[in-house]
C-alpha cells in the first residue's frame, strides 16, 4: 500500500490563496488606538487652513487668535470623529477592496480636499517666497501669503467641490491609484517643510543660503515623489484591482 502524500498545490492556485490570505488579515474594525492616531492629522489640516495665521504662528508664536481657532477646530473635528466623519476615525474601514465602484462620502470629499490644500499652497508659496528672495535680494513671503495664499486655497477648493481632485471624485473605483498620489505629497512635504524651516533658523537670509534652502526643498520633494513612485513609502505601493487592503 501506498504511503499517503500531501497534496500539492498547483501554481494556478497561488493567487487564489494570496487573495485568502490577504482578506483573512482585513480588519473588520477600527480600534480605539487607530481612530485616535488619526484624528490630530485632520485637527492640524483644518487648524493651518487660515494661511496667513499659521504665518504668524511661526513667525511670532501662539497667541488668543490661534487659540480660539485651535478650540474650535477640536471641537469640530471631535464632534466628527465621535461621529465616524473623518477619513481613518470611523468605526469600521469605508474602503477594503479597491477600484470598487462605491460612493464617496461627503465628509471624505471635504476632508481630503482640504488635505490636498494644506499640501500644495504652503509647498508652493514657500517655494515662490524663496524664488523671490533669490531673485529680488527682499524676503516677501509674508506679502506672498497675505495676498496669494485665499486665492490659491479657493482655486483648489473649488476643484474639491467639483470632484477633479485625487480621492475627492463622487466614486471610490480610482482609489487604488488615487490614495499613492496623496500620500506620496504628504509624505513629500511633511519631510520638506521641517527641513526648511531648520534651515531657515540655522542659515542667515542671503541669497546663497536662500539658494541653498529652495535646492533642498526642492530636492527632498523630488526624492520622495521617486521613493513614493517605486511604492517604497507606506501606503504608496501600487494596488492591483481588487486587492483587498484598509485605505485610510
Amino acid at each position: 500500500m501506498q504511503p499517503e502524500t500531501e497534496p500539492q498545490i498547483k501554481p494556478s492556485n497561488w493567487k487564489q490563496l494570496r487573495e485568502l490570505a490577504e482578506l483573512g488579515r482585513i480588519r473588520n474594525r477600527n480600534t480605539v488606538a487607530y481612530r485616535l492616531a488619526h484624528w490630530p492629522i485632520w485637527i492640524w489640516v483644518f487648524f493651518i487652513t487660515p494661511g496667513p495665521l499659521t504665518f504668524d504662528l511661526f513667525e511670532r508664536g501662539f497667541d488668543r487668535r490661534m487659540a480660539l481657532w485651535l478650540g474650535a477646530v477640536l471641537v469640530g473635528t471631535g464632534i466628527a470623529g465621535w461621529r465616524g466623519r473623518l477619513p481613518g476615525v470611523e468605526p469600521a474601514p469605508y474602503i477594503i477592496r479597491f477600484t470598487e465602484d462605491k460612493p464617496n462620502p461627503l465628509y471624505r470629499r471635504i476632508c481630503y480636499t482640504f488635505g490636498w490644500s494644506a499640501v500644495i499652497t504652503f509647498a508652493l508659496l514657500n517655494v515662490a517666497g524663496l524664488a523671490w528672495a533669490i531673485a529680488t535680494g527682499e524676503w516677501r513671503l509674508k506679502q506672498i501669503y497675505r495676498l496669494v495664499y485665499f486665492p490659491m486655497a479657493c482655486t483648489i477648493w473649488v476643484l474639491g467641490a467639483a470632484g477633479k481632485l485625487p480621492r475627492v471624485k463622487p466614486s471610490t473605483k480610482n482609489e487604488g491609484h488615487e490614495r499613492r498620489f496623496f500620500y506620496g505629497s504628504v509624505w513629500a512635504v511633511c519631510i520638506a517643510q521641517p527641513a526648511l524651516w531648520l534651515l531657515w533658523a540655522s542659515l542667515p537670509h542671503s541669497r546663497p543660503a536662500d539658494l541653498v534652502k529652495l535646492a533642498v526643498f526642492v530636492g527632498i520633494c523630488g526624492w520622495v515623489a521617486w521613493l513614493s513612485s517605486r511604492g517604497v513609502l507606506p501606503r504608496t505601493r501600487k494596488v492591483r484591482p481588487g486587492e483587498h487592503d484598509i485605505s485610510d
